[in-house]
């Protein structure tokens, strides 16, 4: 019976655990994630304006701001899901989902949408995040269906 207790506390106090509101870190101390669109590698810019934790799942992050290609510009609002994290003494990894959907403005708007992986060292003195790496795979795709490109996005 002492068993099944303490294995009861020990998985009710993951169940309820509360994530860390990390809302800061997809600013990216405001400059823009940079990448690729396209088979060319047509240079892709995101950035990220405002972060808030969603109130009713901490594992969620919603996202607003712009995408900018060559002289098009569009502004976006999405979402960030965290889907996993694994920990170590000195580095950390969170992976999740992404989608981001600019708005209407013809042809060249549409759908951002992919994975994420989060890469952080952690000081354990200072309790501070000394070195973060975000990268963003995925695809864009068009509202009206007829363009597809692959992206990928990394921070400065």
């Amino acid at each position: 019976m002492k068993k099944f207790l303490l294995l009861f506390l020990f998985t009710a106090h993951f169940a309820w655990a509360q994530m860390p509101d990390i809302s800061n870190t997809w600013l990216n101390n405001s400059k823009p994630y940079i990448g690729t669109i396209g088979n060319k590698g047509q240079e892709l810019k995101l950035m990220i304006n405002i972060s808030e934790q969603n109130k009713k799942n901490d594992q969620e992050y919603f996202v607003s701001g712009y995408s900018l290609v060559d002289t098009n510009y569009s502004k976006f609002e999405g979402k960030i899901t965290i889907s996993k994290y694994k920990d170590a003494k000195r580095q950390g990894t969170i992976f999740g989902e992404y989608e981001l959907a600019e708005e209407n403005k013809g042809k060249h708007s549409g759908v951002l949408k992919g994975k994420f992986t989060y890469n952080f060292k952690w000081n354990r003195k200072t309790e501070t995040v000394e070195g973060q790496y975000i990268e963003l795979t995925g695809d864009w795709k068009s509202y009206d269906g007829t363009l597809e490109f692959k992206t990928k996005l990394k921070n400065q």
